[in-house]
């Protein structure tokens, strides 16, 4: 019998326990590099999955619950008008909301906080003249009881 070289169980020893052997190890590295990549691609798509207006309100100390269905008009940061998130033009609300909402005496008024005034004091104007009460919508703020 020789030494080593004839036989399988010698080669298989000094495979693993020699230095010129093959070693079989995961390597992890491009797992971590992957995930890190998609890590980065959700983050950076995930605002964009969004639905409906961004109206950014402002916060207030006290919000009272309510559970009426009233009509919502919208002010986005550039001035643009919606009624329930469909656009409408400033002529039209006073005609639009008793068509569409038969029994509304009042409508919520969401604006964005960097909003100019002009415009909100412009749908107020019409709501008023309109005879159609404003429920201004806020947000509470996160420490109001301390």
């Amino acid at each position: 019998m020789s030494s080593g070289s004839g036989s399988r169980g010698g080669a298989g020893r000094r495979r693993f326990g020699g230095g010129n052997g093959t070693l079989s190890e995961i390597n992890i590295v491009p797992l971590v590099d992957v995930v890190l990549v998609l890590l980065i691609i959700f983050m950076l798509t995930a605002h964009v999955m969004e639905f409906g207006l961004e109206i950014n309100v402002p916060e207030v100390k006290e919000v009272k619950d309510t559970s009426e269905e009233l009509p919502v008009i919208s002010i986005s940061r550039n001035g643009k008008l919606y009624l329930n998130e469909r656009p409408i033009n400033i002529n039209q609300i006073a005609t639009e909301v008793p068509k569409r909402f038969k029994n509304a005496k009042s409508v919520y008024l969401r604006a964005d906080r960097a909003t100019v005034f002009d415009p909100i004091a412009q749908v107020m104007s019409t709501l008023d003249q309109a005879h159609i009460g404003i429920k201004v919508v806020t947000k509470p703020q996160e420490n109001a009881g301390r």
